[in-house]
């Protein structure tokens, strides 16, 4: 098995990629990039058992899209309170997977609809359009081999201490320390000095460890009620079990 992980960013200069091949109770980090391109991207997985990590939402919220659509066509939204409550924004601004993450790391993510996020939104779109395109199953929803993760919220979710880690290179070397501890099954090779280096390199790492755990079907899923939602919308993939787990085949 192998595990792409990419940071996105709105243009190839910040979006990083690492892939990590899984063999028994081993992983080795093949590939750790920085400067990717959509098709650097969709040639990652044109090949093999490949499982793709995206941290970039796949969707916007129903009521942000119903009600920009209402908006546009002039015709009438639903209105909020005088001058929009915050309640009422509220489901504009955040999914509903937005929420959950919410209630399991205890704080918000982004916005996709509200935030600088939804410039790489963008691009994510047509980067699933292009995955599509040359036969990789597109599932928003976490159920096939695409799966929207959180590099930040996995970290919290395995137990690191994540402040101020996407702004200092030294928290992230002491991160990566750690988790070379924790995770001593996992060769990072020579590639320790750009993931320090780079908070985009460090993600995307994170972003393919994270992409074994929803390979593994260590996360939870959508409700049932709430799975059409999460086909539209995307569901972010936050691991379930701890990090040494991910070794177990």
């Amino acid at each position: 098995m192998r595990t792409v992980g990419v940071d996105l960013a709105a243009a190839a200069p910040g979006t990083a990629l690492a892939e990590i091949a899984w063999t028994g109770g081993a992983a080795r980090l093949e590939r750790l990039e920085i400067g990717m391109t959509d098709a650097d991207i969709v040639a990652s997985v044109a090949s093999g058992e490949v499982w793709l990590g995206v941290d970039c939402p796949l969707g916007w919220p129903d009521a942000f899209v119903d009600f920009v659509g209402a908006h546009h066509a002039a015709a009438e939204p639903e209105l909020g309170p005088a001058e929009g409550g915050a309640d009422w924004r509220r489901k504009l601004v955040y999914r509903h997977t937005d929420h959950v993450v919410r209630e399991r790391i205890g704080r918000w993510p982004l916005s996709v609809s509200t935030d600088r996020l939804g410039v790489t939104a963008l691009r994510g779109a047509g980067l699933l359009r292009r995955l599509a395109a040359v036969g990789f199953p597109v599932d928003r929803a976490g159920e096939g081999r695409l799966f929207e993760v959180y590099p930040g919220g996995a970290l919290r979710r395995w137990g690191f201490d994540t402040s101020g880690y996407r702004v200092d290179a030294a928290r992230r070397a002491i991160l990566l320390d750690t988790l070379r501890e924790r995770a001593p099954w996992l060769d990072i090779r020579g590639f320790a000095p750009l993931a320090i280096a780079k908070a985009d390199a460090f993600d995307a790492l994170i972003a393919a460890l994270a992409t074994r755990a929803g390979a593994l079907g260590s996360f939870e899923k959508p409700a049932s009620d709430m799975l059409s939602v999460a086909r539209r919308e995307g569901w972010v993939v936050l691991p379930d079990g701890p990090l040494e787990a991910l070794s177990e085949s």
